[in-house]
């Protein structure tokens, strides 16, 4: 990527700053605390994109001559939307519903400038084998997914035992479709 502006990274997500630190890319993070409501006539991936795109309206006033990255990850059954849980029992049961099923990662992204704006988002197709109820509670005990969309992290041991197979992107299950957002500021910055 051949730009010298400068990047900011509107996440307190460790596994964004990880999967963007990857690209090579220099980068600054930048939080702000932003509701994450949406309309409930909204569905799926303009969930997805809905907000990604409300938390960088969050930052435009701010923006100066660098490039923002915005991104929210949602889980999608059917057509219910499973995003951060509450407390330990919603969890388990976001689990409870994922178990023996095919779900959807969605992850919006937004790049921002003072100039213009990309909004897109990706898909994963998760397929879960069946958890017993042990398995969801030493889970949730343990690591206390309550930052995770889904309750699960796919790189922690939920993912490690309960994935069995996923079409489309890994990275984008953990919270960021990095070869999309490569592409994406490629052209973005060109």
């Amino acid at each position: 990527m051949n730009s010298n502006r400068k990047l900011i990274l509107a996440s307190n997500s460790p596994r964004r700053k990880e999967l963007l630190g990857q690209l090579g890319l220099t980068f600054e993070v930048k939080v702000k605390e932003v509701a994450e409501d949406y309309p409930e006539h909204l569905q799926r991936a303009q969930v997805a994109e809905y907000l990604a795109n409300h938390k960088a309206e969050a930052y435009r006033a701010d923006l100066q001559d660098e490039i923002l990255i915005t991104a929210d990850t949602i889980v999608c059954l059917d057509n219910l939307v499973l995003n951060k849980p509450a407390d330990e029992a919603e969890a388990c049961r976001m689990l409870r519903q994922l178990s023996g099923k095919v779900h959807e990662v969605i992850t919006g992204v937004c790049l921002l400038s003072q100039e213009k704006k990309d909004l897109f988002h990706d898909i994963t197709q998760v397929h879960f084998r069946s958890l017993s109820e042990a398995e969801i509670s030493y889970y949730v005990q343990n690591y206390q997914p309550y930052d995770k969309a889904g309750a699960y992290g796919a790189q922690e041991w939920m993912g490690m035992v309960a994935i069995d197979r996923i079409e489309g992107s890994y990275f984008n299950v953990m919270g960021l479709p990095v070869h999309l957002l490569y592409a994406r500021l490629e052209k973005f910055t060109g």
